[in-house]
Order: structure tokens, then C-alpha cells, then sequence
């Protein structure tokens, strides 16, 4: 028969690797690539990574929703005064861009709190459009001004009669400006919070008695913290310059406050700046359109002011007067006009360049 034979001897011939390759490539499908599976220390690795993300968002998660949390917490703080500002009509025009002025007072009680409330610090902190400064202006608790409903009393009168917007509405009357918000100052707030900055030294450029509270405070540098800036703040009795004397010192003391709160001090100590936070919002009362956001946001806008960046000035005056056996000060219309006009087109710095009027923040009586 015809044919190859094979004889009974004959081994299999087993095809080398090489063929075996390419018939494995061609049951895949020519040009196919099989995926190799990764090697266990790969996959070991992807699972570290994964944890170590998943780890690290759940910390990021936890953190913000304490910082949420805490922020929360503070803005509950606040006291929120509403209706704080008088009816829209007639009132003042806002400054020119984006200038702010705030009105800031002192008391020993709480807007919202039972009794007379007498307001014991009166200041306008205008905060020009170009944040590179501030003016803290000095309103005398016993100016003379015709109170709406009341007719003429002390500035000081207006807060106990009618609350804010009684006060806000007599101010914006006499000077023609525009308040765009209200904070008020529980001076018990006021000691914590000097306590929690450290205190604040201020210049006293005489030896000076108070009679009062039988305190005597010596020329020199004075570090005032708690009860004693307290004390210091608001002396009545024994200054030379009376009523002015105290709102310079009152000046002096704020401004040396806000150096001490935009320090990196407290702003890069969270545990300082919480207790300071805590603080403040115990403190303060504010109109309603203020948050905590609108404070920080503040803040970080006037985070390059200094204390040679800080300006202290009073209302234009004539002096003091007797009216019904009391003591007042008497304002002085015809320069407060230019002085109020410079406030409201925000030009303090050409208006005290040209006609002077600024107070000295590092020497007080």
C-alpha cells in the first residue's frame, strides 16, 4: 500500500514553545493581548492606598463637620437685635463704594435684657472701601442732640429711650450718615475678652486719680486686662479733660484690642482663638444682617491693618455747657457739617490732612 509508514518504535514529536505561543495567539484572536493578573504585592498596595484615602476622607469629613459644628454653635452666640435700624425712608444714602460705617456701643446690658439701658460708649467705626485703615469716632455720651419723640437730651438718652434704632435714627439725623450696622458690647464680655487676648498696654501720660473706685493710675505704660481695663474704660470722675479724656481712652484701648485680634498670636493659636470667639459672641448683640461669616469676612479684609493704621478722632464740639443743672457738650454744627460730609464720600484722610482733628491712640490721660 502506498503511504508513509510508521514504524512501532515512533515517538510524538512535541511542538516547541515558539509554536505553542502562536497557537495560543491565534485562539485569542490574532493581535489580542491577554492581560496579565497583577502580583500580589500590587494588589496589597491598591488596597493600602484605598484604606489609606477612605481613612483620610472620613478624618476630613469629621473635621469639617466639627468645624460646622463649631461655627454653628458660635453664631448661636450672637444675640440678633431685629428691626434694629429705622424705617428706610428718609434715611441717610450709603456711603460712597464700598465704604462701611459701624456704629459700636458699650453697656451694661444686653439689648435685649429688662431695664433702661443706658448706652455708656457711643463710637462710628468707618471702614474705608480700600480696607487699608480705620477711624474710630468718638461720639460724647453727653452731646446734646434733639432725640426724635424726645426732643433735645443727651445722646446717651436716645439708647434708653428707643433702643438701636431710636439711637441709630438721632445719629444719622445730626450727621446726615448712613449706619450700616450695630454691634453693642456687654462690658462683662469686655473683660473675657481682654483676659483671653492677654491684656493691652496704653500710655498714660499723667498720674491720675479715680475717685470712684479708688484707683490711681500712674504716668507711664499700664497693661490693662479683666476688671482693670474695665476700670480704666470707663473713669468718669478725676480725668483733666473730663468726658473727652475717656473717649480717648476708650479709643485707645479698642484700638489696641483689634491689633491684639488680627495678631498672628491669635489667629495661628486655634485654642486662643476659639476661647476668644467664644467670647465675643457671648458678648456681643448685633443687627440682624450680621453673621459670623460677616465678622470673619471683616477680619480677613483688614488683616494688614496695624496700629499706625488706626485713626481716633471726636465729633466736632464747642465745649461744655450747663443745661438744667446738667453737664453737656455742645456740638459744633457748622464744622460737623464738613467733618460728616467727609465721612459719608469716604475722604477722613484728606479731611484730617487739611483741617487736622486726629487724637493721639498711644498717649491718653
Amino acid at each position: 500500500m502506498g503511504g508513509t509508514a510508521v514504524t512501532d518504535d515512533a515517538s510524538p514529536v512535541l511542538e516547541s514553545p515558539a509554536v505553542l505561543d502562536g497557537l495560543r495567539k491565534d485562539a485569542a484572536g490574532e493581535g489580542d493581548d491577554v492581560p496579565e493578573a497583577p502580583p500580589k504585592k500590587r494588589r496589597l498596595l491598591r488596597r493600602v492606598v484605598i484604606v489609606t484615602v477612605l481613612v483620610l476622607a472620613m478624618v476630613v469629613a469629621a473635621a469639617f463637620a466639627l468645624v460646622m459644628e463649631r461655627q454653628i454653635t458660635l453664631n448661636g452666640n450672637i444675640e440678633r437685635i431685629p428691626g434694629a435700624f429705622p424705617e428706610e425712608a428718609g434715611r441717610p444714602a450709603k456711603a460712597v463704594g464700598d465704604a462701611q460705617n459701624w456704629l459700636l456701643i458699650g453697656s451694661d446690658k444686653r439689648p435685649g435684657e429688662a431695664g433702661n439701658q443706658r448706652a455708656d460708649t457711643i463710637m462710628i467705626v468707618h471702614v474705608p472701601a480700600a480696607r487699608d485703615r480705620l477711624t474710630l469716632i468718638g461720639i460724647p455720651r453727653d452731646s446734646y442732640v434733639r432725640i426724635p419723640g424726645h426732643g433735645n437730651n443727651k445722646i446717651n438718652a436716645a439708647y434708653a429711650f428707643g433702643g438701636p434704632k431710636l439711637l441709630i435714627k438721632t445719629i444719622e439725623d445730626f450727621t446726615k450718615v448712613r449706619i450700616d450696622h450695630f454691634a453693642a458690647l456687654d462690658f462683662q464680655g469686655f473683660v473675657q475678652m481682654s483676659k483671653v487676648v492677654g491684656g493691652v498696654d496704653v500710655y498714660v501720660s499723667r498720674k491720675v486719680y479715680d475717685p470712684a473706685n479708688k484707683v490711681t493710675w500712674p504716668q507711664g505704660m499700664v497693661h490693662l486686662e479683666g476688671e482693670k481695663a474695665l476700670l480704666f474704660v470707663r473713669q468718669r470722675y478725676g480725668l483733666p479733660g473730663g468726658d473727652f479724656d475717656r473717649i480717648k481712652r476708650q479709643q485707645a484701648f479698642v484700638g489696641a484690642m483689634g491689633h491684639k485680634i488680627i495678631s498672628k498670636d491669635l489667629l495661628t493659636n486655634p485654642f486662643k482663638l476659639n476661647d476668644f470667639l467664644e467670647a465675643l459672641t457671648r458678648a456681643v448683640s448685633v443687627d440682624s444682617g450680621v453673621t459670623l461669616s460677616t465678622l470673619r469676612d471683616l477680619a480677613l479684609e483688614l488683616r494688614d491693618i496695624r496700629p499706625d493704621t488706626v485713626d481716633s478722632a471726636t465729633i466736632p464740639t464747642l465745649g461744655t455747657a450747663t443745661v438744667k443743672g446738667a453737664s453737656i457738650v455742645r456740638l459744633d454744627k457748622k464744622e460737623g457739617a464738613r467733618f460728616y460730609e467727609a465721612v459719608r464720600n469716604d475722604s477722613l484722610g484728606e479731611y484730617f490732612k487739611d483741617n487736622g482733628g486726629l487724637d493721639d491712640l498711644q498717649i491718653v490721660s
